[in-house]
C-alpha cells in the first residue's frame, strides 16, 4: 500500500532548481500508525493531514466505536464524505485504502479489539496517538475518569506489547494545572494518586462521588481536567519504559488554513458560544474582556503533533523526564476575549446566521451579579415565554430545556475566561528548528503570523457551513430576517426601560414629581404617562 513518490520542496538558485525532500516524510515512510478517538475532531484531522501530506505512510489503524446503531466502517464511511476530506477525494482518493478500521472502545480491556487484529497491532504499529477521551466538561466524575484515566491505561497496556514502538503521543490539555499560575513543559504531581482514586470510583457510586469531588477536586473547576491530569501521572509512570510524550493544546479553534479555512464540525470552545450569540440565545457570558483568549488553530495543532512524533522518534537517547510540549501562544499571544467578541458580533452582521430566536446582540458581563441579572432577563424568562406560548399552541416546548443546558455550558466555561492562563512553550517553538525549509513548508507552527480579523471571521463562516449546515446563497434571507428582528429587539428595549421607568415612578414620589415637568411628552409615554400622572 505504500506509495513511491516524495514530497519535495523547490528553492531556486541562480544555479537551477535544488529538490530537498521532505525529512518528516521520510521517516513516516512505511510505518504503521495507530489513532484512538479516531473519529473525532482532532482524530479526524490528524488523519486527513497524515494522508495527505506524507503519502509514503504505511497505513493508520483507526479506533473507532459502533456508536447509534452506526458500525464503525458505516462511521468512517460517512467520515470519508465530509468536506474535510475534499482534497483527498480530488487529489489523491487511493490513499483511502490505507486506513484500516479497528473496531474498539477505550473502555474495554484490550481496547475492545478482536484478538488477531490485536496481534497485528502489536507486530506492525510503531507510532501510537492517543486522542480519544470524554470532552465534556460538566461529566460526571465516574465518566471522565472511566474515559479519560483509565482509557489512557488501556491504552498504555495494549502499548507496552508493541514491539516495534517509537512513539507514544497521549493528547491532553493546557488547562489540567489550574493550581499554578504559569504552567510549565512538565508534569506536575497529581493532588492524589490516580490508581486511589480510580480503586475509589470502582466502589462507589455516581452520587457517593459527587459527595466527594469537592475534596478530590481541589482547584479543578470540572472532571475533564481533573481526570487529564491524572491520565498525565500514569503516562509519566510508564517513561522511560515508553518513548512516551504529552502535547497539551489550549483552546483549539477551527482551521486556519488546512485543509479547508474555517473547517469545524462540532460546537464546543469559541465556535459554539459565537453561533448560540448569533442565534440570539446567549446574551450573556461572564468574561473579563481584557484577559487574553489562549487559543490555538486545529491544523497547527495537529502539524505540531506530527513533528513531535518525529521528534521523539529521533532521540538517540530519552531526557530523564518525560518530553511535554505546550501547544499555545505563551507569551506571544496579545488577543483578548473582548476583541475576539467584537470582530466576532461584526462577522455576524454581515454573516447572519438563518433563522435566528432573536437579534444577535448579546455582550460580556465582567460583574458575575449583573451577568446573573442579565441570563435572568435575557435568557430565562424569555425561554419560559416562549415555551408558554408553545403550549398555548400545543406545540412541543423546548426552549427552557435548551436554555438550562446553555447554562450548564456557560457556567463550566466561564472557568476558563475569567482568569488569565500562562504557559512555557520553549519545546513547543523549538520544534521548527528541527524541521528544514520542505516540511516548514508542510507543518507550519507559527501563531503570530494569524491576523486575527479574518481568522476570526473564517470560523464564523465555518461554523455557519460546516456545523449548521446552512448555504451562502440563503444569505439576503437571513439579513432580511436579522433586520426584522432587529427593529423588534429594538422595540422590546424600549418598552422594557419604559416599564421599568413607570414602575420607579410609581413607588417614588421624587421621580414622579420630576418626571412630570416633560408635560405632554411624558404624558403619552407608554405605561410612563399613567404612572406619572394617575394621581390627577
Amino acid at each position: 500500500m505504500t506509495c513511491t513518490h516524495n514530497v519535495y520542496f523547490l528553492i531556486t538558485h541562480n544555479t537551477g532548481t535544488i529538490k530537498m525532500t521532505s525529512e518528516v516524510n521520510e521517516w513516516y515512510r512505511g510505518r504503521k500508525i495507530l489513532v484512538t478517538g479516531a473519529s473525532g475532531l482532532m482524530g479526524k484531522v490528524l488523519i486527513e493531514k497524515l494522508l495527505y501530506s506524507l503519502p509514503d505512510v504505511g497505513c493508520v489503524y483507526a479506533l473507532v466505536r459502533s456508536k447509534r446503531s452506526k458500525t464503525p466502517e458505516s462511521r468512517i464511511e460517512d467520515m470519508w464524505k465530509l468536506p474535510l476530506f475534499s482534497r483527498i477525494r480530488e487529489e489523491k482518493p487511493h490513499v483511502m485504502k490505507k486506513v484500516i478500521v479497528v473496531s474498539g472502545d477505550i473502555q474495554s480491556d484490550n481496547l475492545g479489539i478482536e484478538r488477531k487484529q490485536l496481534e497485528e497491532i502489536h507486530n506492525e504499529v510503531s507510532i501510537v496517538f492517543h486522542f480519544a477521551a470524554s470532552l465534556r466538561l460538566e461529566a460526571p466524575l465516574k465518566e471522565g475518569l472511566e474515559m479519560n484515566t483509565k482509557g489512557t491505561l488501556r491504552v498504555l497496556e495494549v502499548t507496552k506489547n508493541i514491539k516495534n514502538l517509537v512513539a507514544f503521543v497521549h493528547l491532553s490539555t493546557a488547562f489540567c494545572y489550574p493550581d499554578y499560575e504559569r504552567l510549565a513543559e512538565k508534569v506536575h504531581d497529581p493532588p492524589k494518586n490516580p490508581h486511589d482514586v480510580l480503586r475509589a470510583a470502582g466502589w462507589l457510586n455516581d452520587k457517593q462521588l459527587r459527595i466527594l469531588e469537592t475534596s478530590l477536586y481541589q482547584q479543578h473547576p470540572n472532571s475533564y481536567t481533573y481526570s487529564k491530569r491524572l491520565a498525565e501521572a500514569v503516562v509519566r509512570e510508564n517513561y522511560p519504559l515508553l518513548p512516551a510524550t504529552i502535547v497539551r493544546p489550549s483552546i483549539v479553534t477551527p482551521a486556519y488554513k488546512e485543509p479547508i479555512p474555517g473547517w469545524v464540525d462540532n460546537l464546543n470552545g469559541p465556535i459554539g458560544l459565537m453561533i448560540g450569540a448569533g442565534k440570539g440565545v446567549i446574551r450573556s457570558m461572564h468574561c473579563i474582556g481584557h484577559y487574553h483568549a489562549e487559543v490555538i488553530p486545529i491544523d497547527i495543532a495537529i502539524n505540531s503533533i506530527i513533528v513531535i512524533a518525529f521528534k521523539i522518534g529521533n532521540m538517540t537517547e530519552r531526557p530523564p523526564e518525560i518530553p511535554v510540549f505546550n501547544l499555545s501562544t505563551g507569551d506571544d499571544r496579545n488577543t483578548t476575549w473582548k476583541e475576539i467578541i467584537d470582530i466576532g458580533k461584526q462577522t455576524v452582521r454581515k454573516y447572519p446566521f438563518e433563522s435566528p430566536l432573536w437579534h444577535p446582540d448579546g455582550n460580556i458581563r465582567h460583574n458575575k451579579t449583573i451577568h446573573q441579572l442579565c441570563v435572568f432577563f435575557y435568557h430565562i424568562l424569555p425561554a419560559y415565554f416562549i415555551d408558554f406560548l408553545l403550549f398555548i399552541f400545543r406545540q412541543k416546548r423546548f426552549m427552557v430545556r435548551i436554555q438550562n443546558r446553555i447554562s450548564v455550558g456557560l457556567e463550566v466555561l466561564q472557568y476558563f475566561t475569567t482568569r488569565e492562563w500562562w504557559f512555557d512553550t520553549d519545546n513547543f517553538k523549538a520544534l521548527v528548528e528541527i524541521l528544514n525549509p520542505t516540511d516548514r513548508e508542510i507543518f507550519p507552527m507559527d501563531l503570530t503570523v494569524i491576523d486575527v480579523e479574518p481568522y476570526i471571521k473564517t470560523c464564523m463562516i465555518g461554523g455557519k457551513l460546516y456545523c449548521l449546515k446552512e448555504k451562502m446563497e440563503n444569505l439576503p434571507k437571513a439579513k432580511l430576517h436579522n433586520n426584522i428582528l432587529y427593529i423588534a429587539d429594538r422595540l422590546v428595549t424600549i418598552f422594557f426601560y419604559l416599564f421599568m421607568l413607570s414602575l420607579i415612578v410609581a413607588y417614588f414620589e421624587p421621580a414622579r414629581e420630576v418626571m412630570s415637568y416633560g408635560g405632554p411628552v411624558v404624558r403619552h409615554l407608554p405605561f410612563v404617562g399613567k404612572a406619572v400622572f394617575k394621581y390627577e
